[in-house]
Parts: structure tokens; C-alpha cells; sequence
């Protein structure tokens, strides 16, 4: 009898489990929110193009950092689509599809990709180690940023200022000092955060995965 509610339980129990539930979605729009309010804080431009230092990158990092790949991509896929649908919750209150034509559209589109990587990453670094977890949490936010921001970021440059990938690579190097600074923040709030709150990824990775 045992044995038989065993076999019927256990499979049917893991799609439950891995089933997004309400806390699951709340989590995702507390982020998505989290995003859009660091591109209220005004922006410096730092470059020529225009592009401007936010504090963008910090709130995506870290919501990848916190909800693990999927989670994360929803939440910052969320609030992509909210900004191109015609809310103005980009960097300088910017919004819509247009925003696609302009020098800040890789990094935009890199978004999403980057807090579903980093957010990857996280549940490497949660599964192998509890030692000098914020240090792989930055190094993990400083590969991403590489990666897809700002390589996605040049590439938005390049296409739609004409440039050239040289010139927007050079640009783009203003953004380095300010992002390593903000990987070292999302990485130091993320360990706070999970050891308050373990259940927001580090139990479900150990138990489920992410």
C-alpha cells in the first residue's frame, strides 16, 4: 500500500512544487516595481551617445540574485514590456517601442537576459558553497554585466548611432567603474537578504531548484 501511494504521490507531487504560486507572482511584481524605481532616479549622461549612468543595473543584478532565473527573467521581462507597451518607466521617463531605435536599446533588451543569467549563476553559487558567497555573487553580476550588458549595450550603440563597434565600445567603457561598484552592492544586499529570508531562493534550491 505504502509503496503504491509512494509511486503515485511522488511524481505527481514535483510539478506542484515547481509551480509558480502567489508569493511566486507578488515576488515578481515587487521586483519588476523594484527596476522601474531605480530608472526614477535621475540619470547622469556619461557618454556621448547619450546613454545615461542608472541605477538600473544595480535593481536588475540584484533581482536575479534574489529570484533565481526564471523568476527573475519574468520580473525584469515585466517591466521591459510595461516600458515598451507605453509606460514611462525608463531611464528619464522615457518609454515605448521607440526607445528600441535609440543608443540605449541593447541595454534594455540586455535586461532581462542578464537577471535570468545572473540569476542562474546565483543557484550555482547557493548549490556548491556557503563560503565567500558574496564574492561569487559579484563575480557572477561582473560576468553578466560583461556578457550581455554591456556587450548587448555596444551593439545597441553601434546599430542605431552608426558608429562604429570601436567607438561604442570606448563609450561604453564610462560605465565600468559604476558598475563594479553596483555589483559589489547587489552582491552584499543579496547575502543579507537571503540569510533573512531563505526561503525567497536558498531552500527552494536546495530542495526543488530554481
Amino acid at each position: 500500500m505504502s509503496q503504491t501511494d509512494t509511486a503515485v504521490t511522488g511524481p505527481a507531487s514535483s510539478p506542484a512544487r515547481s509551480r509558480w504560486n502567489a508569493t511566486d507572482l507578488g515576488l515578481i511584481a515587487v521586483f519588476a516595481a523594484l527596476v522601474a524605481g531605480a530608472a526614477l532616479v535621475p540619470g547622469i549622461a556619461a557618454n556621448v551617445f547619450g546613454v545615461p549612468i542608472t541605477f538600473q543595473t544595480l535593481a536588475v543584478m540584484l533581482t536575479g540574485l534574489m529570484l533565481g532565473p526564471a523568476r527573475g527573467f519574468a520580473a525584469v521581462g515585466l517591466y521591459t514590456l510595461l516600458g515598451l507597451a507605453g509606460l514611462p518607466i525608463f531611464s528619464q521617463g522615457r518609454s515605448g517601442l521607440g526607445i528600441l531605435a535609440g543608443p540605449s536599446a541593447g541595454y534594455i533588451i540586455a535586461f532581462p537576459l542578464a537577471a535570468a543569467l545572473v540569476g542562474w549563476l546565483a543557484t550555482v553559487v547557493i548549490r556548491r558553497t556557503s563560503k565567500a558567497r558574496a564574492l561569487w555573487f559579484f563575480l557572477a553580476a561582473t560576468v553578466t554585466s560583461i556578457l550581455l550588458v554591456h556587450s548587448l549595450g555596444v551593439l545597441g550603440m553601434a546599430v542605431n548611432s552608426k558608429a562604429t563597434l570601436g567607438e561604442a565600445f570606448l563609450a561604453d567603457l564610462v560605465f565600468y567603474p559604476g558598475d563594479v561598484i553596483k555589483n559589489v552592492l547587489a552582491a552584499v544586499i543579496a547575502v543579507a537578504l537571503h540569510r533573512a529570508f531563505p526561503d525567497l531562493l536558498v531552500r527552494r534550491v536546495k530542495r526543488i531548484g530554481a
